[in-house]
């Protein structure tokens, strides 16, 4: 019979795809996870993963199998949380992947949660749109707050939390004015430091300023806001912030923060969790703050 170690371990190989990531996440040696993953085949009768001289994928039959893993896994959760839940306490653990534009929503969220649930502990992992997509089927998330633009709504349970939208961050000695607002025009025309391409900030604000009708001049791409803002912070480039982040820094190291119109744009932003895991008790509490 199986246990909840071999179906972590399916899980876990399936994640990584990779036999020694998947074994350090276990906390055993390579070798001993390959001989689990060997025994479970025996067990089952039937080839997991197809063999090579490295990983190359899961068998049809070894992805049904995490499929069926990972359900299990995940009603193991919710039974443990329900269940210290009906003596009245909510308690459970969290994964919740975080867009970097939601990053400060995400620790005002926590903070709220932590007031009226303290025994829900959360760890938030930045990640791009496309990894909490991938994260909450994989099980490496419980949730996500990310872009609504793409969500696959037939997949996952989807919570609108709030409309994004921009502000242009500059030094004051290259800000267009000092208060008021700034069109996308004006802010094209000035050296940026944006967000890589890849990620759907980037894009959404590709988009934007194609549809005014204006190139910006990017002088550099990070992965994170530190760096805009460090450049901004020492007057080295302007950046483009959301509206709730921009909130958090505004008038340090001499900066102007300035509404970006012309066009105005907007973006959901919301809460993303499978449907799957619709029951967990702590999840339950984190969509209760955040929508209360």
């Amino acid at each position: 019979m199986l246990d909840l170690k071999d179906l972590h371990c399916l899980s876990a190989l399936a994640r990584h795809r990779h036999f020694a990531r998947a074994a350090e996440e276990c906390g055993i040696s390579q070798p001993a996870f390959s001989m689990r993953i060997r025994k479970i085949e025996e067990r089952l009768q039937t080839p997991i993963v197809k063999r090579g001289n490295r990983f190359q994928g899961l068998t049809d039959d070894g992805q049904m199998i995490v499929r069926h893993a990972r359900r299990i896994m995940d009603e193991v959760k919710t039974f443990e949380q329900e269940f210290r839940s009906s003596k009245g306490e909510i308690t459970g653990s969290l994964t919740l992947g975080v867009i970097p534009t939601a990053l400060a929503y995400a620790g005002r969220l926590l903070r709220a949660l932590a007031a009226q649930y303290p025994n829900v502990f959360v760890r938030i992992q930045s990640a791009t749109s496309l990894e909490i997509q991938q994260g909450i089927d994989d099980g490496s998330f419980d949730a996500g707050i990310t872009y609504l633009d793409g969500a696959a709504l037939d997949l996952m349970r989807v919570d609108a939390l709030y409309d994004e939208t921009y502000v242009l961050v500059a030094p004051e000695g290259i800000a267009p004015r000092s208060e008021g607002s700034a069109t996308w025009a004006e802010a094209a025309s000035l050296p940026l430091c944006l967000l890589e391409p890849g990620m759907q900030n980037r894009r959404i604000l590709d988009q934007t300023f194609a549809e005014a009708g204006v190139r910006p001049r990017v002088v550099a791409e990070t992965s994170g806001f530190t760096t805009a803002l460090a450049l901004a912070f020492e007057g080295g480039a302007a950046t483009i912030l959301p509206d709730n982040l921009a909130e958090t820094f505004h008038g340090f190291h001499d900066t102007v923060a300035l509404p970006l119109t012309d066009p105005v744009q907007e973006k959901t932003v919301c809460l993303m969790s499978a449907l799957r895991e619709a029951g967990l008790p702590a999840l339950g509490a984190l969509r209760a703050v955040a929508l209360g």
